[in-house]
């Protein structure tokens, strides 16, 4: 086994440090969801801590890792007698992205429970991870169904298994870390509630800084047991310090001064539910308990909601996590300081030490940490935050200047000015509007793409309409058509008793059919057409409605925009809807209408995207008024070059919808015609809402397998 980069070692990162050690001082806080850009040790130091764990003492041969003193009495190995086990170091187990659920809660062996009638279990990594660490890597592109069993076990303490009516309960109690770009994708935002704390990490902007990473770095790859060595006496401390804190933190009074604030901090802050509470609760415990004191302080509560409030707060899937340090100074002034009661030894001052240059050389922390410049313990004082300010989202924008009504909004064939061909003049972005809820809109037929919430496709879970051999492993029986294949052999194979005989070639998995998430590629127009402040307001807002839609539905993004005399690929696929939603805020526009030349652009990307990701089928998006005045360096009749483009899509499958944003007294009826050339249906922007959205489905689907028809269809 290679030696584990040492945990004392990690430079910076206080927050983060400090947040894995509460949970392993009290595992009820609930694990960590540790967020930011890659690079920036997050799993480097979650590998870590697993070393600083006390040993487990287990029951020899109990594959559940049962207590010796109080061993699961429904453990599937047991029944045990309490009695001396055996010790063994705390396991840190990872779970990767593409586990499947067998893996993950374990998995039966069926031929052996049909044909034998046992219950033949083979624990999976839930099992593995009791009493240790269950360290989930990019857990925002796990499979939500994973999601919700992992975090469902992680509350209850156990998992479960029932199979084809065989059912196995065993104990899964582990510190649960989970670390995430969010530049990949967001998690739901009932799933971030389930994680006790979250951290923002960033790599350090400072020189001096960044130099110390690359030196320790090095110097751990040229002689990582040389390394580990030097640190091996800080590494002890703080074994030491969880160790001793484990002990005292029943011993810790969390007093009703100390509660009232906590509430008041939650009730200030309107997060949903109560447990913001109960986590806050047990964090501020943990960190009364890690700083050696009896009695939980303002600064333990502050400190606590710094770690447990901010992934808390979002209220829609754009807004970034963050809480106002300022506004919680201002409800915690209103409590007066509570002294510390009947402590043992009132020696540490809680305000930490600054932090000395971290390229200077390091000084053991007296108190029992490693040193200041990477302790773990520098986040315990109140200016241990370091959770960025609250904001950066859509709506967070200041409204800017009017723009003036674009020219462009002239008829087609107005004289347009070289500034206008090129691209200008540039209006300055406008702020979306409010996004409404849409109607969902879904691709025809059935898929095999990845999971979601949006089209028809074959998964591994939903309900069953059928049954094949399996292809590989078995994971979903289908029992009815196994009894079916096994039966006409029975006589054949000597059956003589009341049970079937079977063999694996009798085995049939289940098929069943559920949602897939889709790539909604948009394609924007960002002309001089769509530039009035009103309207283009209202064309991003509906853009943001169906951004959130996707989010919901765990859809891959992608944004083309057009406007001068070219397309542009503004966002390549992706499954951070957050990224389109922050190109979206800062679109321009201004110039010519070159349509064509966008919907070549998105053909040209989903493409590209097809080699890619063959099982993502598309679903194409034009928000437009229909307009072309711009062939752009393809050259030609604007207007031809558009419905050529257009039926090539048509061509390829692709399932299109044309939000339509021509407004005024008079309408050409332009979006309508592209939309009978994508073979797909035209919608308004006032008709894309849900409550007046009726039938758009149908008539994607009915539109889309015959394009042929040529048909366009608009909602009533």
């Amino acid at each position: 086994m290679s030696t584990p980069y040492p945990f004392t070692a990690v430079v910076g990162q206080t927050d983060l440090r400090l947040a894995l050690l509460l949970n392993a001082v009290s595992p009820a806080v609930g694990g960590v969801l540790v967020r930011g850009e890659k690079g920036t040790a997050k799993s480097t130091a979650v590998r870590a801590l697993s070393t600083l764990l006390p040993q487990v003492d287990v029951v020899p041969g109990c594959r559940f890792s049962c207590a010796p003193v109080a061993p699961d009495p429904d453990c599937p190995d047991g029944p045990h007698e309490a009695g001396p086990g055996g010790a063994r170091p705390a396991r840190m187990v990872e779970l990767p992205v593409g586990a499947s659920e067998d893996r993950l809660v374990g998995a039966l062996d069926i031929e052996r429970a049909l044909g034998e009638g046992v219950k033949a279990f083979e624990p999976g990594l839930l099992a593995d991870a009791h009493r240790g660490i269950l360290y989930v890597d990019e857990v925002n592109l796990l499979h939500d169904h994973l999601i919700d069993l992992l975090l469902d076990a992680a509350a209850m303490g156990a998992s479960y298994v029932e199979r084809e009516g065989v059912s196995v309960r065993h104990a899964a109690r582990f510190l649960l870390v989970g670390t995430m770009n969010p530049e990949e994708g967001e998690l739901r935002p009932q799933l971030l509630d389930r994680f006790g704390l979250t951290v923002e990490v960033a790599a350090s902007r400072e020189p001096a800084q960044r130099v110390e990473v690359v030196r320790r770095r090095l110097a751990y790859e040229d002689d990582p047991a040389g390394f580990a060595a030097r640190w091996s006496g800080d590494e002890h401390e703080v074994r030491a310090r969880v160790v001793a804190a484990r002990a005292l933190l029943p011993q810790v009074r969390l007093g009703d001064n100390a509660l009232l604030q906590i509430a008041a901090t939650c009730a200030g802050f309107e997060v949903d539910g109560m447990r913001a509470d109960i986590v806050m609760a047990r964090t501020a415990t943990a960190l009364a308990a890690w700083a050696g004191r009896t009695t939980v302080l303002k600064e333990d509560v502050r400190q606590a909601a710094l770690l447990a409030l901010p992934h808390r707060r979002r209220r829609n899937p754009f807004d970034a996590p963050g809480l106002d340090e300022d506004k919680l100074d201002q409800i915690l002034d209103q409590f007066p300081d509570e002294e510390p009661q009947d402590e043992p030894d009132p020696e540490p001052d809680p305000e930490p030490d600054p932090e000395p240059d971290p390229g200077t050389d390091p000084e053991p922390d007296p108190d029992g940490g490693p040193e200041n410049p990477q302790g773990p313990d520098d986040g315990g004082g109140p200016d241990g935050g370091g959770v960025p300010p609250q904001g950066g989202g859509p709506q967070d924008a200041q409204p800017p200047a009017e723009p003036a009504e674009a020219p462009a909004d002239a008829p087609e064939g107005a004289p347009q000015s070289p500034a206008q061909e090129a691209g200008g003049p540039e209006q300055a972005a406008v702020r979306a509007a409010e996004p409404f809820r849409t109607k969902m809109l879904s691709v025809p037929g059935l898929g095999e793409g990845a999971a979601g919430r949006r089209s028809r496709a074959r998964t591994a879970h939903g309900r069953t309409t059928g049954a094949q051999r399996p292809r590989g492993q078995l994971t979903k029986l289908h029992l009815a058509a196994t009894v079916h294949a096994a039966a006409p052999h029975q006589k054949a194979r000597g059956r003589t008793g009341r049970g079937l005989v079977i063999r694996k070639d009798d085995l049939r998995q289940a098929t069943r059919e559920g949602r897939e998430g889709n790539l909604v590629l948009f394609v924007v127009d960002a002309s001089g057409s769509m530039a009035a402040r009103q309207r283009m307001s209202a064309v991003k807002g509906a853009v943001l409605s169906l951004l959130l839609d996707a989010y919901q539905r765990r859809d891959k993004v992608g944004l083309v925009t057009f406007r001068g005399a070219a397309a542009e690929l503004a966002l390549p696929p992706t499954s951070s809807v957050d990224a389109a939603a922050a190109r979206l805020e800062k679109l321009p526009t201004g110039g010519r209408t070159p349509l064509g030349s966008g919907l070549l652009k998105a053909r040209e990307v989903l493409r590209i995207e097809r080699l890619r990701d063959p099982s993502r089928r598309p679903l194409l998006v034009v928000v437009t008024d229909g307009r072309a005045t711009s062939a752009g360096a393809v050259g030609g009749d604007p207007r031809e070059l558009t419905a050529r483009s257009a039926r090539l899509l048509a061509a390829d499958g692709v399932a299109s919808v044309v939000v339509d944003c021509e407004s005024g007294p008079v309408r050409l009826g332009l979006a309508g015609a592209l939309a009978a050339d994508l073979g797909g249906p035209a919608v308004t922007l006032d008709g894309l809402r849900a409550d007046s959205l009726a039938g758009l489905v149908k008539d994607v689907r009915t539109a889309v397998t015959t394009p042929a028809t040529h048909t366009t269809r608009r909602a009533a």
